[in-house]
């Protein structure tokens, strides 16, 4: 379960950005740079040219896609005195959700539920929130944000552009909490389409895809459960940062954050019950297995007997008790017959009594 473990600096290093490994880099930059008339757009800009925003007297959502080296987290850093503790977690992947409230500063790790091709993963994504910017950071190619870009871009004034860099905040946490509802949507189907192979023809391989959703279900709850705590930490403590007016949106996101656990729990009973289903059928189709082998020993038991008695050919001749049947010049057919008889007397009996 690699998705439960964090990574995590050797024992006895110092804390902070210095206690970071090298690291190649490979991260995209880009920023909006707002006000309430207007806002400009730069993506997959040099770190120079992000510097120019650094100062900027409008609200700046700095966003790095990917794995951004050491010097990038530095300047970043420095320009926006982010603190080293949150610079080493933002590094050191596999987080568990948290808020931590530093000077003038709030810094969140969420983790995202992304869907791809290997099935449902959580993503860790970090944010910062100062007076005037955002910070975003969020590993892989996958960039969550861009409904969020669109929504500057095509709603002017627009609610986030009005209300400046808390109510953006608001909204990226928003869309980290609310990316839970189709992931568990694509495990509902899984679910619906595992309860219909199960239904029609229960085999290992369904039994493996119940253990894998299973899993699935745990790494979830286990990313997703703290981050119902992440917004209630946001309504119940005072941050200067945060605008009072906001707060009613950050209520509707701690409804989202508890309906997406109850959906989670949901659907672990749904894959515990569709185990035991799959457990049913197997133990079913044997009994069903056992009920025909069952009935076709009945059957043959008393012909077998017949065919053994008549198999021990005593002499007729010599005593009128040993089997007289045998001299019969009928004998063979109508033992044949006596036979089938007793089997097809056998098989309505059965049939009768609803055993078949």
């Amino acid at each position: 379960m690699s998705a439960l473990r964090p990574t995590y600096n050797k024992p006895g290093t110092a804390p902070g950005i210095r206690a970071l490994a090298a690291r190649d880099g490979g991260a995209r930059l880009s920023v909006f740079d707002f006000r309430s008339d207007g806002f400009q757009e730069e993506s997959n800009i040099s770190l120079a040219r992000c510097a120019d925003f650094f100062a900027s007297v409008n609200v700046t959502w700095v966003h790095v896609q990917g794995t951004p080296d050491l010097g990038t987290l530095r300047s970043l850093g420095e320009a926006y005195s982010l603190h080293p503790l949150a610079i080493e977690d933002v590094a050191n992947l596999g987080q568990r959700p948290k808020l931590e409230s530093f000077d003038q500063q709030l810094f969140v790790a969420l983790n995202w539920p992304r869907s791809g091709a290997d099935g449902v993963t959580p993503t860790q994504v970090s944010l910062f929130l100062g007076a005037t910017y955002v910070v975003s950071f969020c590993p892989g190619t996958d960039d969550p944000f861009e409904p969020i870009r669109e929504r500057i871009r095509t709603e002017p004034p627009g609610r986030i552009r009005e209300r400046g860099a808390h109510f953006l905040f608001y909204a990226l946490i928003d869309l980290v909490i609310d990316q839970g509802f189709p992931a568990l949507d694509l495990l509902s189907s899984e679910l619906e389409s595992l309860e219909e192979k199960i239904l029609e023809d229960p085999n290992p391989a369904c039994l493996a895809a119940i253990h894998n959703t299973k899993r699935t279900l745990i790494v979830l709850r286990k990313s997703l459960w703290p981050q119902r705590e992440v917004i209630n930490s946001l309504l119940r403590e005072e941050h200067g940062l945060i605008d009072a007016a906001t707060l009613p949106y950050f209520r509707d996101c701690y409804d989202h954050a508890v309906q997406v656990l109850d959906l989670i729990e949901s659907y672990r009973e749904m894959a515990s019950s569709l185990q035991d289903l799959y457990l049913t059928g197997i133990s079913n189709r044997m009994n069903e297995v056992m009920k025909v082998l069952t009935i076709m020993s009945s059957i043959f038991i008393p012909l077998s007997f017949l065919a053994g008695l008549y198999g021990m050919n005593f002499d007729s001749e010599a005593s009128p008790w040993n089997m007289p049947e045998l001299r019969a010049y009928y004998g063979y057919p109508i033992f044949l017959l006596a036979l089938v008889a007793i089997g097809v007397v056998m098989v309505w009996l059965f049939k009768r009594r609803r055993w078949i």
